[in-house]
């Protein structure tokens, strides 16, 4: 417990990549730049959402707790980051360190879950839609996202308490962008094994079991869509899920290989470039897909414009 107290005390230093310190400037304004496009990108989606009724349905729904999601997601790491770009001992305090873990294990396990809860809404809706009405109703819509949030904040307790427990020495030099689980372990003066195993087995639950969910939803979505007669009914069901799809594939694969892989054979290096991706290129993803690739998103900004959709445009 001494050395806990101890610990509770201490002051942590984030590493990044100090082979490009010489270009913090550069990084700094290209990270601000991300910053401020993810959250305009998902500001726009919500405003949109929130002012156009013929949005007001179960998908758009989600995609707008999946924006309002995104905002703070990124909002836990990227602002530290930008501090750190432009401080050259880039620390952060124990507690700091402990609620950045917690919050962006939550918000990340809150965004798996609704990503599966989307691949439903999908499923429900191109295979079963005589049913749809009745299944994905605005109350069990608010039944599906709450459940999201729970299982998000719930499931990284665990992990915060195995932290808590444990006792640091040395540099505490944090060969990471941000704090995160296993970075942390490695500078723990204690056996971590059981702390890695049940890390490994939470991890493994909480990405390989949506990832499961969602693969069966679209091989039963693809099955109906093959049968659909016609090119142009084929296309557009493609169409509505393949924004969905690309937002899974970007983010159930990073995470995936950070956190699920049996042995860290990659220098930590890669780590951080793979944390780059999942932590702030891919919820860039959200806003680009959603508004630029969506029909109905591109006819609500033609409309607040008042100029006709983009596709429209396009095809003249």
């Amino acid at each position: 417990m001494e050395a806990t107290n101890e610990t509770w005390e201490a002051e942590f230093f984030l590493v990044g990549f100090p082979d490009l310190e010489r270009f913090h400037l550069l990084l700094f304004n290209l990270l601000l730049f991300t910053y401020l496009l993810i959250l305009g990108g998902n500001t726009v989606i919500l405003m949109l959402i929130r002012a156009n009724p013929h949005l007001h349905v179960p998908m758009y729904y989600f995609v707008a707790i999946l924006s309002f999601l995104e905002v703070w997601y990124t909002t836990v790491t990227i602002p530290k980051m930008l501090a750190n770009l432009l401080d050259s001992r880039k620390p952060i305090s124990y507690r700091g360190c402990l609620l950045q873990v917690y919050f962006f294990h939550a918000l990340g396990i809150t965004e798996a879950c609704l990503l599966t809860a989307m691949a439903y809404d999908r499923y429900l809706a191109i295979c079963k839609p005589l049913h749809y009405p009745s299944a994905i109703t605005p109350k069990s819509c608010l039944w599906l996202v709450a459940g999201c949030w729970a299982c998000g904040f719930m499931w990284p307790v665990p992990e915060i308490i195995l932290l808590f427990m444990l006792p640091f020495c040395g540099a505490h030099c944090i060969e990471h962008l941000f704090c995160d689980f296993p970075s942390l372990l490695s500078l723990a003066c204690a056996d971590v094994s059981t702390s890695t195993t049940i890390d490994f087995a939470l991890h493994s639950l909480v990405i390989l079991g949506p990832t499961a969910l969602i693969l069966f939803s679209y091989v039963k979505i693809l099955s109906v869509v093959i049968k659909i007669q016609g090119s142009e009914g084929r296309r557009k069901a493609f169409s509505t899920c393949a924004s969905h799809l690309t937002m899974v594939l970007a983010f159930f694969g990073t995470t995936g290989f950070m956190y699920i892989r049996p042995a860290r054979s990659q220098p930590s290096y890669h780590d951080r470039v793979v944390a780059v991706v999942y932590a702030v290129l891919t919820p860039l993803f959200n806003p680009l897909i959603y508004s630029l690739r969506n029909k109905d998103i591109q006819e609500a900004i033609g409309n607040l414009m008042k100029l006709p959709p983009i596709s429209s445009v396009t095809s003249g």
